[in-house]
């Protein structure tokens, strides 16, 4: 689907009442005194992807699971909604560091080469390259991308994904070059950040170390989950995700998806007990193969989305549906960058959905707004009300009314 503008020549509405004097002679009016010859342009969504993979030692076949599905989600976001996509991917691992009590010991581990960083684009022959995230237009993008996700099963079981994802968006290494060992380059100007989290176990994200929650080898418990109270609280992480800018000064849109520890009927988090007869071991409800029972990973997706459409569970046979949810979360941004508009107040957008009808919007009828350019940044409008973008939408439109 390709994104169409034009301008044709419509009448301007009265933008006053009771008045003999135009608009276009206000002071300050950015309104044109005749119709312009180039339409508005629409440019590509940008979206800077972030994979949050659990590499402890449950995870192998939930890590090939998600290789084996890329290929629809990769098509998916190329679709796009309407608009054209331009996306990248990186992937940051689970592992910051693991603190466990053993044989009366309370040991310590950090993980310096993970904790935030990028991790290396392998080679065809599995190797690392030097190469830190896949852009949408790489031709191996897929192969190398499978490769990617598939990050092993030596990391830490003390699984902090928030704390990774804050780590790697943060300074140092956010401001920190690729090539110096830090992740810098990778979050663009004016794009949006989709962090999409897998793992099937629970989140002990701490930015204090030592971290506060102690493992044992007691597979009955979760340390993680008694121990919440002392964790950095899922509010203090989202407010950090929240503000996050680029380097214009502009506020980031940031989009959240977990592939988590939930039930697979009704995305509830609950912890259970599973006696088997290798031993006792925590999960969630209805999610036999998860090993916690994901209370903070529910609580950050409801942030992000009170529906929880951006949360699914890990014990799924097959991540197809999953991915191809949260492809469609990517590919529909409620703003887009628009170019070559003389005034907010000349915008018309006509939003063409998947049966064919088509929805005007506007700023002067309350389901449009914007904000104006800066420094380095675009204008932007955003959707709203009845005129919320949606995955399926066949075309989006900006048009000019015009006064002549």
């Amino acid at each position: 689907m390709k994104l169409k503008t034009s301008a044709p020549l419509l009448l301007l509405p009265a933008l006053w009442v009771a008045s003999c004097t135009s608009p276009v002679d206000e002071a300050g009016s950015t309104l044109p005194g005749k119709c312009q010859s180039d339409a508005p342009v629409v440019a590509p969504q940008k979206t800077d992807i972030l994979f949050v993979i659990d590499n402890s030692g449950s995870m192998a076949e939930e890590q090939a699971g998600v290789a084996t599905e890329l290929p629809g989600f990769i098509q998916a976001l190329r679709e796009g909604g309407g608009v054209t996509q331009d996306f990248r991917v990186g992937v940051i691992t689970t592992t910051v560091y693991q603190r466990i009590l053993f044989q009366g010991r309370d040991i310590t581990r950090e993980y310096p080469a993970e904790a935030g960083h990028l991790q290396p684009v392998p080679d065809a022959d599995g190797k690392p390259t030097v190469a830190r995230y896949l852009e949408s237009s790489d031709e191996n993008l897929l192969e190398g991308f499978q490769r990617l996700v598939k990050q092993g099963t030596g990391g830490s079981g003390q699984e902090a994904p928030f704390e990774a994802v804050r780590l790697a968006l943060s300074e140092p290494l956010a401001g920190t070059p690729i090539l110096d060992g830090g992740n810098g380059g990778f979050l663009r100007d004016g794009a949006r950040l989709l962090v999409v989290v897998v793992t099937d176990e629970e989140d002990c994200s701490s930015d204090v170390r030592p971290p506060p929650v102690i493992l044992s080898q007691d597979t009955s418990v979760d340390k993680c989950s008694e121990g919440a109270a002392l964790l950095t609280s899922v509010d203090s992480y989202f407010e950090f995700f929240r503000g996050l800018r680029d380097s214009t000064g502009g506020r980031r849109e940031v989009l959240w998806a977990t592939v988590g520890p939930v039930a697979l009927s009704d995305k509830r988090a609950e912890l259970i007990q599973d006696r088997t007869p290798q031993g006792t071991f925590v999960r969630n409800a209805d999610c036999p193969t998860s090993y916690g029972p994901g209370y903070r990973h529910r609580a950050m997706a409801e942030k992000f989305d009170a529906r929880f459409e951006n949360l699914d569970s890990i014990c799924r046979e097959s991540y197809r549906d999953t991915l191809l949810r949260i492809a469609e979360l990517a590919a529909v941004s409620q703003s887009v960058d628009v170019m070559n508009l003389p005034d907010p107040r000349l915008a018309q957008v006509e939003l063409t959905r998947a049966g064919g009808e088509v929805e005007r919007c506007s700023v002067a009828g309350g389901d449009l707004s914007y904000e104006p350019s800066a420094a380095g940044r675009p204008a932007r409008i955003y959707f709203g009300g009845d005129c919320l973008r949606r995955a399926d939408d066949q075309k989006v439109e900006v048009k000019v009314i015009c006064a002549g």
